[in-house]
Order: C-alpha cells, then sequence, then structure tokens
C-alpha cells in the first residue's frame, strides 16, 4: 500500500508547527549549525539526533513541552548519528566521484544522484530517534518506506528542501530562520505514517 501523503498540507503544518514553536526551533536549529560547523561535523550527527528529538516532542504535544536543553539529548543516540552521517558523506563522495567521469552529464548525475540519495535516506534518523532503530536498519526501513512512493517523497523532499533554503539568500545567515521548517514538515510526515505508540510497518 502506497503511502498517502500530501505535499501542500504537510508543508502546512509543518509550517504551523514552526509558527507554534518558532522560538524553540530557532535557538535549537542556531546551536545545531553551530556546534557542527565548529566541531567541522563531527557532532552534526548527534546535533540531528537532538532536533529531530525536539521537533517530535513538540509534534507529539507532549507536556511538558520540549526545552532547548532537550537538544543535547541526541547524544544518546550519538554512535549511531555519527556513523549514519559518515556513512552517508563517504557514499556520496564515491558516488559523485564516479559519475563526475561521464562526459558532459557527469556533474547533472552526480547532483540527481545526490537528492535520490537523501530522499531515500530522509526518515533513517527518524528511526534511529523514534524506534531505537541500529544504523542500517533504520536506513533500510527508510528505504522501504519512501520506495512505496517514490516520485511523491522526491517532491516533498525537493519542495521542502527548497522552502528550508531560502534563508541562503540572506548571505547564509537567514537559514536558521527557515531550516526548522524541513524538520517540522518531515516530522509531520513520519508522524502521520507512524503515530506515536505504535510500532513501525
Amino acid at each position: 500500500m502506497q503511502p498517502n501523503v500530501d505535499i501542500a498540507e504537510a508543508l502546512r503544518r509543518g509550517f504551523d508547527l514552526y509558527k507554534e514553536n518558532i522560538t524553540t526551533l530557532l535557538i535549537v536549529t542556531l546551536l545545531v549549525l553551530v556546534i557542527s560547523v565548529v566541531t567541522v561535523g563531527i557532532l552534526a550527527g548527534p546535533m540531528a539526533a537532538g532536533l529531530i528529538l525536539v521537533v517530535l516532542r513538540l509534534a507529539d504535544k507532549t507536556e511538558p513541552k520540549p526545552e532547548v536543553g532537550d537538544l543535547f539529548k541526541g547524544f544518546d543516540f550519538f554512535l549511531p548519528s555519527l556513523v549514519f552521517v559518515i556513512l552517508m558523506a563517504v557514499v556520496q563522495l564515491v558516488g559523485r566521484f564516479i559519475l563526475a567521469w561521464i562526459p558532459f552529464i557527469g556533474v547533472l548525475l552526480g547532483t540527481l544522484f545526490s537528492v535520490a540519495l537523501s530522499t531515500f535516506v530522509m526518515f533513517a534518523l527518524f528511526y534511529v530517534v523514534d524506534r531505537k532503530s541500529e544504523v542500517v536498519a533504520a536506513i533500510q526501513q527508510s528505504i522501504d518506506l519512501v520506495k512505496k512512493n517514490f516520485w511523491i517523497f522526491l517532491g516533498l523532499n525537493i519542495v521542502v528542501g527548497l522552502v528550508a533554503s531560502l534563508g541562503l539568500i540572506a548571505c547564509g545567515i537567514g537559514v536558521v530562520v527557515t531550516a526548522p521548517i524541513y524538520w517540522t514538515t518531515i516530522a509531520h510526515v513520519y508522524r502521520n505514517l507512524h503515530p506515536a505508540g505504535q510500532p513501525s510497518a
């Protein structure tokens, strides 16, 4: 059965969640970006895991509401999130390097490869955080979900990614304002497909 995803509705719900929790999300996103850059990406995984944890709790409307400090609970997933980031970086690098050798269209194919890869694994860290899945299992779960309706998930990833990257126009600083929309939207879609408290399919 194909997952039912309405991109416009998902974006609207993601933006609503963002507006309702804008202060927390802005601070958390800023911390994620700063810490990831300062540590040269070493802590990018745990920071992303912490961000997902915060966003999922906001989507679930848990009480008490998550605070900025909850971001650092992402360190509970330090090893799997670090392995995931390293693995994806290696796959991206190798894939784009190989495709770059193809005359004329190598760069284009490399870009398409990156977009397709990011789409297939877009839910992987959500499975790590929400279902405590191991890295390989989480990646496989994400792939299994996405491949059921790849084109709609590809469209979702591209549209939400473009919206989230609008902040790059303001010398990159504005990305702190727009990036959370990506995570709130993907969190809405994930939670809609996997309600809290229910095992993943």
